[in-house]
Order: structure tokens, then sequence, then C-alpha cells
């Protein structure tokens, strides 16, 4: 008897993954920030900000996805609405890619 309730339990256990699993990516696909794209963040302090260029000044740490060591630059953002986000002199992370030869930050955040 014992073996058939852990049979039936083991059972049920196997049915069940798979929309454990398709749980979790959905609760990914409304929450796609994860420690990896944490980590994969660098951190900077805001210099300046010009809105009306759609431009945020950045002394950042070294960015190992551009090969860009530390220094203090001048990026576009992909969307003006992150500099309302942020202010001179705040701690942040972000994340930033090379479009065309322009340097743009298309995620910032404050540092926690």
């Amino acid at each position: 008897m014992r073996l058939v309730l852990a049979a039936m339990v083991l059972s049920g256990l196997a049915a069940a993954t798979p929309a454990l699993a398709q749980g979790t990516e959905a609760h990914a696909a409304h929450h796609p920030a994860t420690a990896a794209d944490a980590a994969s963040m660098t951190a900077a302090v805001v210099r300046k900000i010009d809105r009306s260029a759609g431009k945020i000044t950045l002394k950042h740490e070294p960015i190992a996805s551009l090969d860009m060591t530390a220094m203090t630059m001048v990026f576009r953002v992909a969307d003006p609405a992150m500099l309302d986000a942020v202010k001179v002199g705040d701690a942040v992370r972000f994340t930033a890619e090379s479009n065309g030869g322009q340097l743009t930050v298309t995620r910032i955040e404050k540092a926690p």
C-alpha cells in the first residue's frame, strides 16, 4: 500500500513539474530584471543631466560588455524619461550599448 501511495505522489509531482516551470517563466516575463542582469550592470555616479539633448554624464566603473575602462563620459539615453529617475550626485547602476557608434544607456537605476 505504501509503495502504491508513493508511486501516486511521484506521478503527481511529475505531472505538476511542467506547470510549475511555466509559472516561473510567466513570472519572469513580468519581472525581467534578474540577478544576472544586476550583475552585468555598471556602477556609476551621475555628474550631469542634459534633458533637452537626452544625454547623461556618468563617472563609471569599467564596462566589461564594451571593453571600456573606468572614466567620466557622456551617454545618450534610449528613453529620455530615464533621466527623470535620477539626479546629479546619485549613485546608479546602468547598462549601455553601442548603437551605430553611439554609446546609449539602455537601463539605469539608483544603486541600492
